[in-house]
């Protein structure tokens, strides 16, 4: 029997959000923050989808905005689940019985299992970004929505960034990634702050 973490980890997409929730708070070790990262930029994503098709009259771009934001949504969705498999090869992984061995496959389950993090990250900049111009540009009576979503997109993209870092970190591997980590936290915090100097506006 196949009991790969490929093969026991539930697609998250079909559950309720309250079976997602509750797995959430179960003792088990996923869903965990990546997951819920990944969870959090596909709601900023939906909520951004929303604010740019209400926004038809103020922003003649507003159906592209719509279609960047449901491709967002479509392509981080999926990660909360590959995060957890991510995890689950990390945990297989420390049950190796050779010590020698153990210790690369650690090694290499957790330098892999910064990817998808990252990728959470990416997306979330890029979600940041269609939310901010909808805050300075879009519907006024979204405003609330768009901020919600740019501040979301936010928290998954740090929230992603420092499990990567933390992955990487404890698989004592150095390399571009935590670099580009950095870089996407960066970006969509000078993102949050354009959106909310754009806040109020009359």
């Amino acid at each position: 029997m196949d009991l790969s973490p490929e093969n026991t980890t539930p697609d998250y997409l079909d559950l309720s959000l309250r079976e997602f929730l509750d797995r959430v708070a179960s003792g088990g070790p996923a869903p965990g923050g990546g997951s819920v990262a990944a969870v959090a930029v596909a709601l900023a994503a939906g909520l951004s989808g929303m604010a740019a098709r209400l926004a038809a009259d103020q922003l003649v771009d507003a159906p592209g905005l719509a279609d960047r934001a449901d491709a967002s949504r479509r392509r981080v969705a999926p990660l909360a689940r590959a995060d957890a498999e991510s995890y689950g090869r990390v945990l297989a992984a420390r049950r190796e019985p050779d010590s020698e061995t153990r210790t690369e496959r650690v090694r290499d389950a957790l330098s892999g299992a910064a990817d998808v993090p990252l990728a959470v990250a990416e997306i979330g900049n890029e979600v940041a970004g269609i939310a901010a111009r909808l805050v300075e540009d879009g519907n006024p009576n979204l405003e609330g929505d768009a901020m919600t979503a740019v501040l979301l997109a936010d928290a998954g993209v740090r929230a992603a960034a420092m499990l990567a870092e933390i992955n990487l970190s404890s698989a004592r591997v150095k390399d571009s990634r935590l670099g580009w980590a950095n870089e996407l936290v960066d970006e969509t915090a000078a993102t949050v702050r354009r959106a909310t100097e754009g806040h109020g506006r009359g």
